[in-house]
């Protein structure tokens, strides 16, 4: 009976791995990290329908109807009016660098125009570039405007239908105006095919050499911590080179994403952003023991870098503590600059702030890895 089955044995053996799972804590953190992480994002950080967003007012006179329009726009909760007051050239600058989600415009003559009753116009401004952003806002905007109007002029209810028809709102859905989706799913998917390739092949870097036996080797040379870290990241540069042409051109033949930027602007971007992952992934190498701890290191970084950066959900529809904690991912200000360079155009002076971040990234993930890199091998 023994021969076949012992407890005993059983017994033994679970007591051995369960060691081994203790001593192994990179895993055993894995395995209760990266559920209650899912639960936390999904069930608190992802909103399909985001409210408050930033809007702009472009109106030259603030009489009692523009008023009385912002004041209805605000209590929908879908707008937030950060920017009143300011020209026109000021609030195109606010959407092309995405610091407004809506421009609304308001024609000198609006008020007079309403108590002649000589259909009135007003333009609201989207950027579109995730049309899941604009698509419940703009829903709401040609009712509740009448509705706002109606109270101001004290119209009876039965004269409803006839002010409605006389409050035009032209809604122009800026550098999206069909709302394809693959506009900005296509530009986000090359960041997100970077950072898991990336951070996935580099973070085996050193610990590929403890594994194989050859690190000894590699500390015997006389090479500083800073030319190892150059040694193991650069080649990885000339495969990210290779897979940004590849998904570059796929989008531009295969999906027909617009490219209204300049090359030399997004090769930059993406040059910065493809080094700060690089030297992320060692960054990893220098914490793990082995490779199968390195990918699971990098699992942990690249699910929540997913969720909170805006490629799936929009980035303003999650809590104020959820956007705070995807500024610290480069995933983040990589997918700003990209959609700002292929789809609005837009000028190294545009997308300054996301390039000075993942700037910011390369030198702390570099003082980070080289303060970590151990010169022996206890």
């Amino acid at each position: 009976m023994t021969r076949f089955f012992s407890f005993g044995r059983l017994w033994t053996l679970l007591i051995k791995e369960v060691i081994q799972m203790r001593r192994d804590r990179i895993t055993f953190a894995m395995m209760l990290g990266v559920p209650l992480m899912q639960l936390l994002l999904f069930g608190f950080a992802i909103n399909n329908d985001p409210k408050d967003l930033p809007a702009a007012l472009v109106a030259p006179t603030q009489d009692r109807f523009t008023r009385a329009m912002v004041t209805a726009l605000e209590l929908t909760g879908y707008y937030r009016f950060d920017h009143t007051g300011i020209s026109a050239a000021e609030a195109d600058a606010l959407i092309t660098r995405g610091d407004v989600s809506f421009v609304v415009t308001v024609p000198s003559d609006f008020g007079r125009r309403i108590e002649r009753g000589d259909h009135p116009t007003i333009l609201v401004e989207a950027d579109a570039t995730d049309p899941s952003v604009a698509s419940g806002a703009i829903s709401t905007l040609s009712t509740v405007a009448s509705e706002a109007f109606l109270r101001e002029l004290g119209t009876e209810a039965q004269t409803a239908r006839q002010a409605e028809t006389q409050l035009q709102v032209v809604v122009h859905r800026r550098y999206n105006p069909e709302s394809t989706t693959q506009y900005n799913i296509v530009p986000g998917l090359l960041g997100v095919i970077l950072q898991m390739t990336m951070v996935m092949m580099t973070s085996m870097a050193l610990t590929r050499e403890i594994e194989r036996g050859t690190m000894e080797n590699l500390l015997a040379m006389p090479a500083t911590a800073f030319e190892i870290m150059l040694g193991k990241v650069l080649p990885y540069l000339a495969v990210g080179a290779v897979q940004v042409v590849v998904v570059l051109a796929t989008a531009k033949l295969v999906f027909g994403v617009p490219f209204v930027g300049g090359l030399m602007v997004l090769l930059t971007g993406v040059f910065i952003f493809v080094l700060s992952l690089v030297i992320l992934g060692y960054l990893i190498s220098t914490a793990a023991r082995t490779q199968m701890q390195a990918m699971q290191l990098t699992f942990f970084f690249f699910l929540p870098s997913l969720l909170l950066s805006g490629f799936m959900f929009p980035y303003r529809g999650m809590p104020p503590w959820a956007q705070v904690l995807g500024e610290i991912f480069p995933l983040t200000h990589f997918l700003r600059m990209i959609r700002a360079v292929m789809l609005k155009g837009a000028d190294f002076e545009a997308i300054a702030q996301p390039m000075a971040a993942m700037t910011l990234f390369v030198l702390l993930f570099s003082a980070l890895a080289l303060l970590r890199f151990r010169r022996t091998l206890d």
